[in-house]
């Protein structure tokens, strides 16, 4: 097979449908059935079609090449690591050196493409080192530029849209970690791509379904954003642009948690909550600063409801109830907004006090700061009941939990990992509010697999 180059610029539909990508495409998807958990092809015997397969790749890959001249080196590169994988006979990949090559946080440049193609793993996909390739395009709007330029430096931080994919992100993942990418050795990681178009058509699925399941009315802005995918694209680019930085901004713990460990769950669940409720505190300033353009405040707005609905419609009910902390951060919120009487669940309807919202919702954000602040003085063990006792004053743990009778009930004096198996892997059960919410929503998230900007709309 011998593609044309395409030297002319191509529009989004005419990329995705050329013969060159679909080529691609499915060479790829075809080559991933020959592989194995650690991206090798370990039969001799498949190593012809796997040769024939690549080689369709990067002749699709060429012919693909005048589309993303910003890439050239990153394109050189990875072609040669692909002829080199062949060469070597199909073990165990390794694409270091087209990974240093792309370098997609110099290039935020708003509608910028890239076609990616690594052997990676997609969070909440697969964990297999599969070959995949994806086309995006960089979503970058000038008010994000200004406040990214400004208070929320995040040079890391590469938020993109969904054009096309292979079938590792035909899941639930959105993100594009470097890390994901079968490498020799472990370079300092310059970027992380979150896709914002899936995250938002997320959002807009599952907020129209709950609203009409709760009777909850919506405020009007929110209620615009839900019909409008580009705004609320936008409105999550803010968001994680903001919840990215946190990680490592504030009086944390000396391990602010990025260093893989074995811990209590509910630990990360704090974490994660942190970032978001800094999000939403720094929205409600950037609100009330009348020196910001109207676009950003409209868009720090919208942040603070998706914040919310988001967390405690979507993260709460999804995924199993084994040790889920995003499930856990979820529950939270909704349990400290309806404990505050913020939030209101009354004749089987759902209302929220919006005025008083967001004095409350900083709270439970200046007690999770107060938390790690305190963490700094105290050993880790203290911290870990510290932070227990923040989360089961508000949610109720599990009968039969061990950590919820107390230290005397802990092995305090054995390893940390002790302390860590006594924690259930449901530690905080969903309360039946949210029971029942879950047997009408889970088909609604289910069926959110894959969702893309352009499909949603």
């Amino acid at each position: 097979m011998t593609h044309a180059t395409l030297p002319k610029p191509l529009s989004n539909a005419e990329l995705i449908s050329s013969t060159q990508w679909i080529a691609l495409k499915m060479a790829a998807t075809e080559f991933q059935t020959l592989q194995v958990h650690d991206g090798s092809i370990p039969e001799a015997t498949d190593h012809p079609r796997a040769t024939s397969l690549v080689a369709t790749i990067i002749e699709s890959i060429e012919s693909l090449a005048p589309q993303f001249s910003h890439d050239a080196a990153y394109i050189t590169a990875v072609i040669k690591d692909l002829s080199t994988w062949v060469t070597n006979g199909f073990k165990i990949p390794d694409f270091l050196d087209a990974l240093l090559e792309f370098q997609p946080q110099t290039q935020r440049d708003d509608g910028l493409r890239h076609l990616v193609i690594f052997p990676m793993y997609t969070q909440n996909g697969s964990t297999n080192r599969l070959l995949e390739a994806v086309l995006v395009e960089v979503i970058w709007p000038e008010f994000i530029a200004g406040l990214e330029a400004g208070n929320y430096s995040n040079k890391l931080f590469v938020p993109l849209r969904f054009l096309d994919f292979t079938p590792g992100y035909d899941t639930n993942s959105a993100v594009l970690f470097p890390e994901s990418v079968a490498i020799r050795q472990t370079p300092a990681f310059s970027w992380g791509a979150i896709f914002q178009d899936r995250e938002a058509a997320r959002f807009r699925k599952v907020l129209k379904a709950a609203a009409q399941i709760t009777d909850l009315e919506l405020p009007k802005d929110a209620a615009v954003m839900l019909e409008d995918q580009s705004l609320s694209e936008k409105t999550f680019v803010m968001w994680d642009m903001i919840h990215d930085r946190t990680h490592m901004r504030g009086d944390l713990p000396f391990d602010p948690f990025m260093i893989k460990q074995r811990m209590p769950y509910f630990l990360y669940s704090l974490e994660e909550l942190r970032c978001d409720l800094t999000a939403f505190r720094e929205c409600v300033k950037i609100q009330a600063d009348e020196t910001q353009s109207s676009e950003t405040r409209e868009h720090s707005r919208l942040v603070q409801y998706a914040v919310i609905f988001d967390r405690i419609f979507r993260f709460a009910i999804t995924g199993s109830r084994i040790r889920n902390y995003d499930g856990l951060g979820g529950q939270l919120l909704f349990a400290w907004m309806h404990q505050h009487h913020v939030l209101h669940w009354t004749d089987t309807k759902l209302t929220i006090d919006w005025e008083e919202v967001p004095a409350v919702v900083s709270a439970l954000g200046d007690a999770i700061d107060d938390l790690y602040w305190r963490s700094i003085d105290r050993p880790k063990i203290a911290h870990w009941l510290a932070a227990y006792q923040l989360v089961s004053t508000t949610l109720t743990p599990h009968p039969a939990s061990t950590w919820a009778k107390g230290p005397d009930a802990l092995p305090l004096t054995a390893p940390l990992r002790e302390m860590t198996d006594q924690v259930l892997d449901d530690e905080f059960p969903l309360s039946m509010f949210y029971e029942a919410l879950s047997k009408k929503m889970t088909p609604v998230i289910d069926s959110t697999i894959g969702i893309t900007g352009s499909s949603s709309l």
